[in-house]
Order: structure tokens, then C-alpha cells, then sequence
């Protein structure tokens, strides 16, 4: 049985880079004024959107398709090296459901074992990732549901539904219209039949209040994508009557109407509320993401705003197999172009897709986590060590820097590998996402860990208990932190009463470190350490202030962790 894909290969475009656009300017240092936050973004704009297959089976799992959906070749048949079909191998260390195959064993004697999207718990798995590491988003992809897979992608959508609830993640279908030859009036009755119904769902993404769907395929120059501009046009008018928010995705050339694109579809591009040039085999380097750069995204980002479209371009961490990551500095780099050019929302070419080698979801690490005799390839190919969960966590600094809570810079803040091992001197927080339970105007969570002493957190108004939170990125040996305020003389001395707890998962916290009042003072650097009174292996850290003498609120400008 075969497996459909939607790589679109093209050649690389050659150019030149451009010099940096200035930096998104940080929070004012003033003790207490700032301007106003910025208006509420909606679901895609201003966003992390991450392209989720949910397309994996096993042999065994009750899925109606009943077979190897995507891990091999021949679905009817156990994956092994005879019969791969993808490109990496996940960590399988989170998962309840196992499905033993046909490969070796890993290299650390373990059984090789895969998961299947068909169970709850993967799809939990999934999103709890997303939520931990700022991916706002999911785009689900839905092929023809009226092919023999239709009933368990009904199936998926369910079970997407029922995690991007729980874990308080956006999920939006996204039509991959490949090869889908009565697309135009299916697609509507698929719409009202099925998939409008999870639009009720307060997980459902909106943006300007109007429910998301994406159309992938529309203008694409080959036999796989035959319809013309006035079938393509009818279907985004259609679904824009329907009361949606239309994001096309498109090929890269959809605004010259040359190479991979058909010519005379301006009129359908334009037609969409979002446009997302696909990526993934166009750029294989980080000199390839600055030549796109000047000569596609800028032009494109330049018609997108003359026309009233909001632009999401494709941020891909790179084929495994072909040794494209370079220990996620080509990642970084399209990060850094796509905020530099101003792009509306950024959409990850993809969460989970281990067939092309391209997902940023939880992957083996090194040899010992993978299939002895497969020939796959682990994170650490290129010789430099990185955690199994390491372009999740260069995602969510991503994510930071496209929404400001992170200065925009090319050189790539997130660590490979935190944890045990990490030099006692380093600062486990940096750069690291972070939450909180409010905060006042533009003074938001991700100042107390942007490494700039005269930013600052400042929790919501008499409103005690608040908190500040960080994740880690993984379970990590900690032993002290570091908080301080703006070292100027125009922060008086003040005492703040917080506590410190710590937890692995994000919602059970244990006290690392009781309630205590803590004088912050300029003449001394306001500076404090609170040393835990045993070391704690932690990925969250949370710091809750119930009082402060010299604001009726909590107040940092830097959250440091350290190990020893």
C-alpha cells in the first residue's frame, strides 16, 4: 500500500544576505511606566502553527486502516529495514503504547518499538509537547477522507480535539488536496458534514474571530494538483462564505507564477486571508535560508502587505537523514529571517513527521536509542550532542523571539543539551520559555530570563499570590537560584515574600524552598540567592511572591538557575 507525501522538491534559489534589520527593542527599564501591550494576536497571526500528521499506525492498535500506517513501505507488513518508510526514529521513552517491529534492537538491547497515532495517549503525548514548548498551534492534516483512510483520519481529528483541550493547544484542519481528484465538491461536503462540527470545540483556533481552515495544494505545477485557477478560486470563495479565516498553502514561486507554480493563479493567492509557501526541499543549508530571504521572503511579505494577507512562511528543522540540522543552527537561521522580515505567524514544516525526517517532536538522540543495522541516523549525527526533546525547545525560543519576548538575534540561544553534566556556572534559565499568572502591560514573563538586567517582570496589581515560572527544557539537577531587579538606584530597596517549588510535568509542584522575606537593595546589586535546601530534579521552577514592600506586586528583571 502507498504512502502519499507532500514534499514539493525545488532547486535552491541563489542570492545574497542582507544585513540585519534592527533588533526588537526590549522592555523600558523604568521602574514602573511602559507602554500599553500590544493588541491580543489571534490563533495563527502572531503565532507558532506546527503541521501535524497524526498519521501513524501499528498492526494492532484498533485503527480502522489496520495495518503500518507510514512506517512502512507495504502496510500490511511489520517495518523493518526491508520495509522503511521514514527517515528517523522517535524517542519512544514517553509512550504507554509499543509496538514491537521488525528492526533490531536498539543499540542500548532494548526492542525497537514505535508508536501509533490511533492511541489516545500519543496524541496526549503530542500536545502536552506542544504546550511545553510554545508550539500555539496544530494544522491538521487531512488527506481525501473519502479514500480508504477516511475513517481513521475521522478518527484523529476526534483524538486531536479531545488533546488540544486538555493542554490548552489550538488545532485547525488543514486540507492537503494531493491527488484528491473530485476535490471540489467533496471538500465542501466534508466541511459540513464533518469537520465544521469541531469548530464548537473552545480549542478550535480563530483568528478575527472566524474559524481556520487551510487549503494545502491549490496552484502547485503538477499532475498531483490538476485543477484550474476558476475550481481553485470557487473552493477558497466557497469556504470564505462559510464564515472562515482561509490560510492557502501555496507553492514558493505563487508570486511570480513560475518554476513550481502554475501560471494565472494570482487571483486565487490573493484570494486567501493567510498565504504559506511550502519549504521543505527548497533550502537545505543556512546559506540557502538567506538567499530565500532576500530574494522570496521580503518580495512576498511586500505583496502580502499591499494586499491585505497576513504571511506565515515554513520553518523546518532540516532532514535528518541528510544531515541538514547542523545541531539546529539551520533552523535558527529561517527563525531569524522569518521575524527579521516581519512575518504575521510562522508555520514548522513539521511536528511528527518522521517520514521525511523533518519533525521537531522527540527523536533519538544518539546511537543506543536506535534500531542496530537500520542505517537511520540519530540528533547527534553531525557530532555534537542534543536532547531528544532539543528542536522542541529551539522552537519555543523561536516562538519567543517572533512574538518580542525574545530580542531578535542570529545567533541561536537554546543549548542542545541541558541537565546533568551542564557546568555548575551556567544559567539553566536563559533564554528558556517562561509563564506567569499575569502581568502588568508590556512587563511579561520572558524579561526575567532574556539576560538583560534592566527588563523586568512585573506580575498583575494587588492580586497576590503570583507567580513566575521557567521550564527547563528537560529534567534537570538544580540547586540554587538567582533573582534580581534593575540594578539602578531608582528601585529603592524593597522586601518580597515568594516561595520556590519545582516539578517535572507542569501542574504538580513540591516546595523547594519555603515562603521568606527577601530585601532586594541597590547598594548591594538587588540581589538575591536562594540556595534549596537539597538539590532538586526539576524541569519547571516556579517562584511565588505574596508580598513586596515597595509595589503591590511581584517584580523581577532576572530568574537565574543554576545546578550547583
Amino acid at each position: 500500500m502507498g504512502a502519499s507525501r507532500r514534499t514539493f522538491i525545488a532547486s535552491v534559489l541563489a542570492g545574497s544576505v542582507v544585513g540585519a534589520l534592527p533588533g526588537i527593542a526590549s522592555a523600558s527599564a523604568a521602574p514602573r511606566t511602559a507602554t500599553p501591550a500590544a493588541g491580543t494576536a489571534g490563533d495563527v497571526v502572531g503565532k507558532i502553527t506546527v503541521g501535524y500528521q497524526g498519521w501513524f499506525a501499528c498492526a494492532g492498535d484498533g485503527a480502522p486502516i489496520d495495518g503500518w500506517w507510514h512506517w512502512s513501505q507495504d502496510w500490511s507488513r511489520t517495518p523493518s529495514p526491508a520495509n522503511n518508510a521514514i527517515k528517523a526514529w522517535p524517542d519512544m521513552r514517553e509512550f504507554t503504547g509499543a509496538y514491537r517491529t521488525g528492526y533490531g534492537n536498539l543499540g542500548d538491547g532494548q526492542p525497537a518499538t514505535l508508536f501509533s497515532s490511533y492511541d489516545q495517549q500519543t496524541v496526549d503525548t503530542h500536545f502536552l509537547w506542544m504546550r511545553q514548548n510554545g508550539c500555539d498551534t496544530a494544522a491538521l492534516q487531512r488527506f481525501n477522507p473519502n479514500s480508504s483512510e477516511g475513517p481513521t483520519r475521522d478518527a484523529m481529528a476526534a483524538k486531536v480535539r479531545s488533546s488540544a483541550e486538555a493542554n490548552d493547544v489550538k488545532f485547525y484542519v488543514m486540507y492537503d488536496v494531493t491527488g484528491w481528484t473530485a476535490m471540489q465538491t467533496e471538500i465542501k461536503a466534508d466541511w459540513t458534514a464533518k469537520m465544521s462540527a469541531h469548530t464548537a470545540s473552545t480549542a478550535y483556533a480563530r483568528q478575527s474571530g472566524q474559524p481556520v481552515v487551510c487549503i494545502w495544494g491549490f496552484g502547485f505545477n503538477d499532475d498531483n494538483h490538476p485543477w484550474d485557477a476558476a475550481t481553485c478560486l470557487d473552493v477558497v470563495t466557497w469556504f470564505k462564505s462559510q464564515g472562515c479565516y482561509v490560510i492557502g498553502g501555496v507553492p514558493r514561486e505563487w508570486r511570480t507564477g513560475t518554476g513550481g507554480s502554475r501560471a494565472g493563479y494570482s487571483g486565487v493567492y490573493h484570494a486567501f486571508d493567510m498565504l504559506s509557501p511550502w519549504m521543505v526541499g527548497a533550502i537545505g543549508t543556512a546559506a540557502d535560508s538567506d538567499s530565500v530571504y532576500q530574494n522570496v521572503n521580503i518580495p512576498d511579505q511586500a505583496d502580502c502587505d499591499a494586499n491585505g494577507i497576513d504571511y506565515q512562511p515554513c520553518v523546518l528543522p532540516g532532514d535528518v537523514s541528510a544531515n541538514q540540522r547542523a545541531h539546529g543552527d539551520f533552523m535558527w537561521r529561517q527563525f531569524y529571517n522569518m521575524v527579521r522580515v516581519g512575518a504575521q505567524g510562522i508555520y514548522i514544516s513539521m511536528f511528527d513527521e518522521y517520514g521525511e525526517g523533518n519533525q521537531i517532536a522527540k527523536t533519538a538522540e544518539n546511537a543506543s536509542q536506535v534500531p542496530t543495522g537500520s542505517g537511520l541516523l540519530a540528533l547527534d549525527a553531525d557530532g555534537t550532542a542534543c536532547s531528544s526533546d532539543y528542536y522542541l525547545r529551539l522552537t519555543a525560543d523561536g516562538g519567543r523571539m517572533l512574538k518580542g519576548q525574545l530580542a531578535l538575534t542570529a545567533t541561536r540561544p537554546t543549548p542542545p543539551v541541558t541537565g546533568t553534566g551542564t557546568p555548575p556556572g551556567t544559567d539553566l534559565a536563559l533564554n528558556r520559555p517562561t509563564s506567569d499568572s499575569g502581568h502588568t502591560q508590556g512587563y511579561v514573563s520572558g524579561n526575567a530570563v532574556d539576560g538583560d538586567p534592566n527588563t523586568y517582570w512585573e506580575s498583575a496589581d494587588n492580586a497576590f499570590p503570583q507567580w513566575l515560572q521557567v521550564d527547563l527544557g528537560t529534567t534537570t539537577a538544580t540547586a540554587r537560584i538567582v533573582l534580581t531587579l534593575p540594578p539602578s538606584a531608582a528601585w529603592g530597596a524593597r522586601t518580597q515574600t515568594f516561595s520556590v517549588q519545582g516539578g517535572t510535568d507542569g501542574s504538580t509542584f513540591t516546595t523547594l524552598a519555603a515562603a521568606a522575606g527577601h530585601t532586594f537593595d541597590p547598594a548591594t546589586g538587588n540581589t538575591v540567592t536562594v540556595t534549596f535546601p537539597a538539590a532538586a530534579d526539576v524541569r519547571y521552577l516556579r517562584v511565588v511572591v505574596t508580598a513586596n514592600t515597595g509595589w503591590p506586586a511581584g517584580q523581577f528583571s532576572g530568574l537565574q538557575v543554576y545546578s550547583a
